[in-house]
């Protein structure tokens, strides 16, 4: 260990003179990024550092290179840096020194987007909400101390990458930094006060001499030299604010955030690569994935309200760093063509012609013969044939096609030559004695939460609170209590009838206990009505009400200022006269937080553990606890939360996030197969419509240690641990593939001067994706007109003989194979229809 550590120490000093040798100047000019004099196309990636580990972060950014990837670009968020004034924390999740020399190490650039408004669906848009308190202050506007701690935050970052020379003037990675982050969506709200803080910003940011470009994204009217930025699913029609800056795209959403209660949303790679060469082929010199690799909400960083512990984004690298495939392939080849086309991008402008409706061309040539072109079909219903330089291309509807010598087609966007890779997730017994998640449940341990107000610091104040300015979120959890005196004469005490609790809170979680008993509970993003009928009883009653945040406000126009908890009203209604008393305006005792938080049960180590059975379960507010040895193997873990209700668990002492699997996302907008032609919205493309939200949640392997490991749970709402399991996710055997007769070679086929062999014909590529894997089997094999998707091809009207026969030959006891996709190879099954090859292989 110590000797590792030696070799990291010594790696990082030799980067540290290396960089310090190579500083570089960059600069812009109205086609691109300038590098040491030289303009260029970047391709660029979101990995958000505390989203992952430091232990994945070498493998997130070696496949991030791997795809063809040149910068890697994260926020910077403040409330993780700063959880408390004055006090930094740099370690760890946060140790963004080192995830910005992991990536210089691996020979990729840095945009670093300081803000230090994130928003990223993260808590609070990334502000600590100590800011909310400081006396005076109004979050992103012309206001004395908001902007001194904006100040005094950005020059701490900056001054953080000049001390370990991270800028690229200094030899470092970092070519370009971000202020704010799309204010322009909604500086309008804030008047005057809005542009003049904008103002104030720019010239701020530049005033701390980074010796790079800075940016504000989705801001028309960024002061020069701040150049403006794009952000959307399709930015091919913005122009920047000045015609001495580039085109830029610093999030092109390569997903959607998964919400609690909603179904997945994702994003077919078809539509995703057309986006990218639409940019391409209308003067973009510099793209961003946003996200790369989404990964996971840890600990209470989600967002929203209500955004889930996944951020998985549908990105191409997954939540767990498991290539997503045929997204990543797709996107690598993709990048790949763009390239071959560099040195006509950056020489001049496009030259944009009609080829017809719906129809586009874009020429790149130069004074020194160098010329690409992209020729894309915009429309959605059909595909189209062309004519450009004398030559017929056949464009599918909705798809680009690059043609990096302006003759040939190096790639199309709507035609896949990445084989489909699917991921399973493989439940795994936990005990040495391969013991059943049952056997591993009467392990459990427990200890009562307390109903109500438990605590020394609780405090007693007239009227309903808000919760935020209450907590400070230092807890999700907030109690509300009520004590009342009923007399035998009160009207919703009648005989036969019961009195109804009404309750209203703006967000996110209510349960209300009355006399420790759960009476009743509800959810909602920004309103929560509840009439909940109840027993009261002669005498002392007690109204507990716990109310529940799920992530803090992370955008929108004062969006600092959004609450949350139980503002009321609050009242008793008899059932049966419709009487009503008030209750909002009584004598409240409140609690921040829960007992077991402030004795730190999340550890584990507390002397307090109940061990005896039976296991109290299908309660509220119950801590448990249980023991586990690591899953085999090195493939990522994740818990099965089915059978519990809702609540936060850690490993080890850290904090998963939250889990909420009782969480079911609506019924409706969920469709079969989603058709990537057209404009895509966040809600286009739907799964797991009237299913859990979110079910499996990752913890991280390098929190695990090969035994001994201990798991609590705070269940909040009331399930079973018992049920629980762990599962592992890898990489599953199956690869399926169709390529058709009018696919373009692959790209890897071209070298840079432009010369390939097999011009004219496709191939098919299998690989399995572990090293020691090789082809066992081909389950399907058809050369013809075959139908159906991956998993579930069939013959077409014709199919040839040889189709099975040609591809075991070719592929059987080897990792990979190319299989060329034509008449030759396998014979003419049916004349005048072009043709397929689809593939369903199997790796053991």
């Amino acid at each position: 260990m110590v000797r590792g550590k030696k070799v990291e120490i010594v790696s990082l000093l030799v980067l540290v003179i290396v960089m310090a040798a190579t500083a570089a100047t960059v600069t812009y000019d109205h086609r691109a990024l300038v590098i040491d004099g030289k303009r260029k196309i970047l391709i660029s990636g979101s990995i958000h550092y505390p989203r992952s580990t430091p232990e994945m972060w070498p493998d997130l950014i070696q496949k991030s290179k791997d795809g063809g990837l040149d910068v890697i670009e994260t926020y910077v968020f403040w409330n993780g840096h700063e959880p408390e004034k004055n006090k930094y924390n740099f370690e760890g999740r946060y140790d963004l020194v080192k995830f910005v020399k992991l990536a210089a190490k691996a020979g990729l650039y840095v945009h670093l987007r300081i803000g230090p408004y994130a928003c990223a669906e993260w808590n609070y848009g990334g502000f600590p909400v100590w800011l909310h308190f400081v006396p005076g202050i109004k979050f992103r506007t012309d206001n004395e101390p908001f902007k001194a701690e904006m100040q005094r935050f950005t020059a701490k970052i900056v001054d953080l990458m000049k001390q370990e020379k991270l800028f690229a003037s200094q030899g470092g990675p970092i070519i370009l930094s971000q202020i704010e982050n799309e204010y322009g969506n909604i500086d309008s709200e804030y008047g005057a006060a809005g542009k003049s803080y904008m103002k104030w910003s720019a010239s701020m940011a530049l005033s701390l001499d980074t010796g790079v470009p800075w940016n504000m994204c989705q801001q028309g009217d960024a002061p020069d030299p701040i150049i403006n930025t794009c952000n959307g699913f399709y930015c091919d029609q913005f122009t920047p604010n000045s015609n001495n800056k580039p085109k830029m795209w610093t999030e092109n959403w390569s997903g959607w955030f998964l919400g609690f209660g909603e179904p997945t949303p994702y994003r077919p790679v078809e539509d995703l690569a057309f986006a990218v060469a639409r940019f391409f082929q209308r003067g973009g010199t510099f793209q961003n994935y946003y996200m790369y690799h989404g990964g996971t909400n840890f600990e209470r960083t989600s967002g929203g309200p209500l955004i889930s512990t996944s951020y998985d984004y549908d990105a191409p690298i997954d939540e767990y760093g498991l290539l997503r495939q045929p997204k990543w392939g797709h996107l690598r080849d993709l990048h790949k063509a763009i390239k071959l086309c560099e040195d006509a991008l950056i020489a001049t402008d496009p030259k944009i012609t009609s080829l017809g409706s719906n129809l586009e061309a874009a020429v790149y040539k130069t004074s020194t013969g160098s010329c690409a072109a992209f020729l894309a079909n915009i429309g959605t219903q059909s595909d189209a044939t062309v004519t450009f330089n004398g030559k017929s291309y056949r464009l599918p509807a909705w798809s680009v096609s690059i043609l990096p010598d302006c003759k040939n087609v190096a790639f199309n966007t709507a035609k896949i030559n990445s084989a489909t890779e699917s991921t399973t997730f493989a439940r795994q017994s936990l005990k040495p004695d391969g013991g059943s998640s049952a056997e591993l449940g009467s392990q459990w341990s427990y200890i009562k939460e307390t109903i109500g107000i438990s605590k020394d610091d609780a405090f007693v104040k007239p009227g309903l609170l808000e919760q935020i300015n209450t907590t400070a979120d230092k807890s999700d959890y907030l109690w509300y209590s009520l004590r009342m005196d009923i007399k035998g004469d009160e009207t919703f005490l009648d005989e036969g009838s019961k009195a109804v609790l009404h309750i209203q809170s703006i967000g996110q979680v209510v349960y209300a206990f009355i006399n420790g008993k759960l009476a009743g509970s509800g959810n909602g993003r920004t309103k929560i009505s509840l009439d909940i009928p109840i027993n009261l009883v002669t005498g002392k009653n007690t109204i507990d009400l716990l109310s529940v945040t799920v992530g803090l406000a992370n955008y929108g126009a004062f969006f600092d200022i959004i609450g949350a908890g139980i503002t009321g009203p609050v009242s008793l209604k008899s059932a049966k006269t419709g009487s009503s008393m008030d209750l909002s305006s009584q004598q409240w005792t409140y609690q921040v937080g829960l007992k077991g938080e402030d004795t730190g049960l999340g550890s584990g180590d507390s002397s307090e553990w109940i061990s005896k059975s039976p296991l109290p379960t299908s309660q509220p507010l119950i801590w448990y606890k249980t023991t586990f040895d690591a899953p085999s193997g090195s493939d990522p873990v994740a818990i099965d939360f089915t059978g519990t209700g809702k609540g936060i668990a850690w490993v080890n002492g850290q904090s998963i996030g939250r889990y909420w699997p009782t969480s079911i996302a609506r019924a409706d907008g969920c469709v079969g197969s989603c058709n990537y032609r057209g404009t895509y919205r966040n809600n286009k493309c739907l799964k797991n419509c009237g299913k859990p939200s979110q079910t499996l949640y990752h913890v991280p392997r390098s929190w695990i240690k090969p035994s001994g490991n201990t798991l609590v749970l705070l269940e909040e709402m009331g399930g079973d641990p018992t049920k629980i399991s762990f599962a592992t996710k890898h990489t599953g055997s199956n690869l399926c593939l169709k390529v058709s007769q009018s696919h373009p070679a692959p790209v890897d086929t071209w070298t840079s001067d432009f010369k390939f062999s097999n011009r004219t014909s496709p191939v098919l590529s299998l690989k399995c994706p572990v090293s020691t894997q090789m082809i066992s089997s081909i389950n399907f094999a058809s050369f013809g007109t075959p139908t159906g998707t991956c998993g579930s091809f069939s013959h077409g009207r014709c199919s040839s003989a040889r189709s099975l026969s040609v591809v075991q030959k070719a592929c059987v006891g080897s990792r990979s194979c190319k299989v060329e996709v034509s008449t030759r190879v396998f014979g003419e099954p049916c004349r005048g229809v072009v043709k397929s090859l689809a593939v369903e292989a199997a790796c053991a």
